[in-house]
């Protein structure tokens, strides 16, 4: 495995901030949203309780699940990435014999 660059380097920071914050906010969302009926209605204790250990342990779930699928989608250094494009040396042509 060769070096990296700074963009590669960057470009790794960027997508792992970005994995981390929009599964921080999936998790949240699913955390709420199980939660949502215990805050709306008058359970029992146990209930309560019941839906909050559910939505912990799925907004945990979903946090994970999201950061993988980020990161997972992220192309590796020199794995199936392109190279620079290669420009035409005479631009408008399409061959060399036009």
């Amino acid at each position: 495995m060769g070096r990296r660059t700074q963009a590669e380097r960057d470009a790794m920071t960027i997508e792992t901030g970005y994995a981390v914050a929009s599964g921080a906010l999936v998790a949240a969302a699913t955390f709420f949203g199980v939660l949502l009926p215990a805050l709306l209605l008058d359970l029992p204790g146990a209930g309560d309780r019941l839906l909050l250990r559910a939505g912990a342990v799925l907004g945990t779930l979903a946090f994970a699940v999201r950061v993988v699928h980020v990161l997972w989608r992220f192309p590796h250094a020199g794995e199936g990435r392109p190279g620079p494009a290669v420009q035409p040396s005479q631009p408008g042509r399409t061959s060399p014999d036009s």
